[in-house]
């Protein structure tokens, strides 16, 4: 008995260090184009593309399609807080930069500027160092960029 009590806490514990070095990651699960719309349009979250479309595979086209859970809940729990239009001008469509946290790989959504947004950003988030094409950024307490790129708030979902 005392040995079977003993492999348990062993395996606890192994377990447990396990998942402290690997987290989960707060990224979700992969969202479908449909999923992931129906989620932001009962947010009050809207979309525009200049080519009126959803395809991925056309950069005039705003989709959704293989965006994460975790990003679109975190678009809604901007939307939340801030109390301010949030139009998604960019998601996983062609046309975006590359990378592992990209927006191909369902981790960023672009934001149409507005003052309450900005004002928002800029007043409850951290400024952290500009980006390495000199764009200005703030970190959210939950860990998540916002880059001010001119135009439009590039945001990263971690």
């Amino acid at each position: 008995m005392k040995f079977t009590s003993t492999i348990i806490s062993l395996t606890t514990l192994a377990l447990a260090s396990a998942a402290a070095l690997n987290p989960s990651p707060r990224s979700g699960t992969k969202l479908t184009q449909s999923q992931a719309a129906s989620r932001l349009t009962a947010a009050g979250i809207t979309s525009y593309s200049s080519g009126g479309c959803t395809d991925r595979t056309k950069s005039t086209c705003t989709s959704y399609d293989g965006v994460y859970s975790g990003t679109v809940d975190g678009a809604v729990t901007l939307k939340g807080a801030c109390g301010c239009a949030l139009v998604i001008t960019g998601g996983t469509e062609v046309g975006h930069a590359s990378g592992t946290y990209s927006h191909a790989n369902g981790y960023k959504f672009d934001f149409r500027k507005n003052t309450a947004l900005d004002s928002y950003v800029k007043n409850t988030f951290t400024r952290i160092a500009d980006r390495s094409d000199g764009y200005a950024q703030w970190k959210s307490a939950a860990g998540n960029i916002y880059c001010d790129e001119g135009n439009h708030w590039d945001v990263t979902y971690y």
